[in-house]
């Protein structure tokens, strides 16, 4: 007589590989993860040169279809891309320089002044009740004011350092680029060639959706960014906040974090406009500026440039900012939503079966 539990051991025997690849999956996945935390440094110049040559091979298509050779049209950019650069070392860098520099001398004044507010603040804002409280609240903020500008001289040399791995990224990714758009058709024949002839047409499909996606998130998100700083800057320079630039390059950097983008980029310009003119109806100008520009931003810019969602849960898409954020820094937070969209496809199609033989 057969044993009772002999059809579940079956049944789990039958889930087990499923189980083992579930499990192998993610310690490859972590692995890759602690391994790119490791390099991140060599893992941010890969993706700055992933992110521009995504945004440059849609030009070399077009070229292509109009005739053009490919290594023609590389040629062509590159060239386009030099006489770019000369404009940018001549005339932009040392024009940012300047405001970059008088935003750094300019920021502890600013900071002192600041707290200077907090204190006048407590000798009048205390109400009756929860003094000690109160009180509390008030000396903490003006410790941290304290502390910030005992850590901003070590901030600037941390940047400074930063700033070498970046110039070294700026000199390699160039060339990174280049071979990525050389060999691209090469590099796809020969991924197409190693995987699974049975599932070869849905990892193809697969990988033109994430492709899509990807590549049109990156466009579309840069595209945003640029519009966003041009209008906070100007925004700010009209209402006559100091540093409407380095604000207004902040304000399109952060529109790059969903939903809480708007608060971040709103909250620096706050701070200089109070403490430049102690003023409410500067505040409210401010805020007014903002709100325009970001209704104008979800409202007609992104529907305009972004021609699909992501329809990610904001709950889930504000988690994997932040965890990526983490490992990776800007490039993490710039690559995580089309990341998760490009995991949620590949799940819908192992949910549907399309990977079984």
């Amino acid at each position: 007589m057969p044993h009772a539990g002999a059809p579940q051991e079956r049944m789990m025997a039958d889930k087990q590989p499923a189980v083992n690849r579930v499990v192998a999956a993610l310690l490859v996945g972590g692995a890759l993860i602690a391994a790119g935390y490791a390099i991140r440094h060599t893992v941010s110049c890969f993706l700055l040169s992933f992110v521009t040559a995504y945004l440059l091979d849609p030009i070399l298509v077009v070229m292509e279809r109009r005739g053009v050779r490919r290594p023609w049209g590389i040629l062509f950019l590159y060239a386009l891309l030099a006489v770019f650069s000369v404009f940018f070392l001549i005339v932009l860098v040392p024009f940012l320089s300047l405001r970059w520099e008088a935003f750094i001398t300019g920021l502890p004044a600013y900071l002192q002044k600041g707290k200077q507010i907090v204190f006048a603040w407590k000798s009048r804002a205390v109400p009756p009740y929860a003094v000690d409280e109160w009180r509390w609240l008030f000396d903490t903020a003006a410790g941290q004011a304290d502390k910030l500008l005992a850590k901003l001289g070590a901030g600037v040399y941390a940047a400074a350092e930063g700033l070498v791995f970046n110039l070294f990224n700026l000199v390699l990714a160039p060339i990174l680029v280049f071979f990525m758009l050389w060999y691209k058709k090469e590099f796809m024949e020969t991924t197409a060639a190693w995987l699974p002839a049975s599932r070869r047409e849905v990892i193809l499909a697969l990988g033109r959706e994430v492709n899509e996606s990807i590549g049109g998130y990156i466009r579309g998100q840069f595209i945003v960014s640029v519009i966003v700083a041009v209008l906070s800057t100007v925004a700010l320079f009209v209402i006559g906040i100091d540093y409407p630039i380095v604000n207004g390059m902040f304000a399109g950097l952060a529109s790059v974090l969903p939903f809480i983008g708007v608060i971040l980029a709103t909250l620096p310009p706050l701070f200089f406009a109070y403490v430049q003119y102690e003023s409410g109806m500067v505040l409210l100008q401010v805020i007014g500026a903002f709100s325009v520009i970001y209704f104008l931003e979800g409202y007609l810019v992104k529907p305009l440039v972004f021609k699909e969602s992501m329809d990610l849960n904001p709950l889930v898409t504000i988690i994997v900012v932040m965890v990526f954020g983490e490992l990776m820094g800007f490039w993490g937070i710039l690559l995580a939503i089309p990341i998760a969209a490009a995991v949620r496809a590949a799940a819908d199609h192992l949910r549907r079966g399309d990977f079984r033989s």
